[in-house]
């Protein structure tokens, strides 16, 4: 009788256990590791580097038959590069989900015009190409310059591992003091999640090349960029960018 009632015990204590620990919370980590998507968007990033001679015929080409290529999926810019690499474009496309651009890969291999009218004569123009899969940072959204025409910057930062969670605030701080201050407008920023990691690429506008080359000389000297900046640095490896002039057919530009 002792005996079944410790057994009695035991499994109640057992029970009590199991059921505290089904209504426990997950334990959750303080800062996370990478960037908190909240949705399944993202952008891919392609640059083609076009042959030097064919350059301009690339261009033409292009601008008559990317409908042929936008009926498939959303354009978000197209761009060529006039300073930081020659003979480049440079351009990004919106997806929903990696489902869809593989649908979206899979339509366009069995489009007939777009295989015969652009890819049979494109293909031969370009000596090489490179794509890079980015998520729009928590705290960035897409923003169209406030007008047409002007420049863009494509200005890109290789970080020290850990991604937004690490670097992020130090890198918003530094991206919000130019933007609130009216130096620069910032279209996007975006982290890399598939090409080289670790990586931060802010696209800037201007009204021309040589106001931003003003716009830089007076931001190097206003002591709230300058704190910034020397903040988000700690967390730099290196930087580059690119100068970039919006192709006709292009959406924002």
């Amino acid at each position: 009788m002792i005996q079944l009632r410790a057994i009695f015990r035991n499994a109640s204590r057992h029970a009590e256990h199991s059921q505290f620990v089904k209504s426990r919370p997950t334990p959750r980590a303080w800062i996370a590791t990478g960037p908190q998507q909240q949705h399944g968007t993202f952008y891919e990033f392609r640059t083609y580097y076009i042959q030097p001679h064919l350059n301009a015929a690339f261009l033409k080409l292009t601008n008559e038959k990317i409908h042929l290529r936008t009926a498939h999926s959303e354009l978000i810019g197209y761009w060529s590069v006039e300073y930081g690499g020659l003979n480049q474009v440079f351009h990004i496309w919106q997806y929903d989900s990696y489902a869809q651009r593989a649908s979206v890969r899979a339509a366009l291999a069995q489009d007939p015009n777009w295989i015969e009218q652009y890819i049979s004569k494109a293909m031969p123009m370009l000596s090489s190409q490179d794509n890079e899969v980015t998520y729009l940072v928590p705290w960035s959204k897409i923003q169209k310059p406030p007008k047409d025409g002007g420049v863009f910057e494509l200005a890109t930062f290789q970080m020290k591992p850990g991604g937004p969670a690490v670097w992020g605030k130090a890198f918003r701080a530094a991206v919000s003091t130019h933007t609130g201050s009216g130096y620069a407008h910032a279209v996007g920023v975006f982290h890399s999640e598939f090409g080289p990691l670790n990586q931060v690429h802010v696209l800037w506008w201007y009204e021309s090349a040589d106001q931003r080359a003003a716009i830089r000389h007076t931001s190097h000297e206003d002591a709230r960029v300058v704190a910034a900046v020397r903040e988000s640095a700690v967390y730099l490896v290196s930087q580059n960018n690119k100068l970039m002039f919006p192709c006709a057919f292009s959406p924002i530009k």
